[in-house]
């Protein structure tokens, strides 16, 4: 049985949150679009006014994967919800059920804060994310077109 712990981000993880951004468009054939530094990162993520919170996997004491998440608001059920941005595990920390912690302890974020859901969005070509997501219960919104 593998050893995974999540844990929470530290200003120090930053070079490693932006080798796992870059990762995760190189996968998602979309490397052209990151302009995120270090240094935006530490200012968006630790800053006086930090926008996100990331939350890393380890792997037997090695740092797997994160998950960048923040607050959105739902009008219709008047209370505030988690929105996560990104999820990647790198491919070799892949099938030890990392992801499955990540989004069980965003779950877990999600009900302590007394939020109202927790949303994310996919790529309708990534057939193995829709996989994993419809593997542990996800259900797609399909009424919605996202601009």
């Amino acid at each position: 049985m593998p050893n995974i712990r999540i844990v929470n981000a530290v200003e120090t993880d930053v070079p490693l949150i932006l080798d796992f951004i870059k990762q995760l468009a190189e996968y998602e054939k979309l490397s052209h679009q990151v302009v995120a530094t270090v240094e935006i990162l530490e200012k968006s993520l630790f800053g006086q006014r930090a926008n996100a919170q990331v939350i890393m996997a380890e792997l037997d004491g090695r740092k797997v994967g994160f998950a960048i998440f923040y607050t959105n608001f739902s009008t219709f059920l008047g209370k505030p919800g988690l929105y996560l941005e990104d999820l990647f595990v790198i491919p070799s920390a892949r099938g030890h059920g990392v992801g499955k912690r990540l989004l069980a302890h965003l779950a877990r974020i999600t009900q302590e804060r007394d939020y109202g859901r927790l949303d994310w969005a996919v790529l309708d070509w990534n057939k193995p994310s829709i996989a994993f997501y419809d593997s542990i219960g996800a259900k797609p919104l399909s009424d919605w077109i996202t601009y």
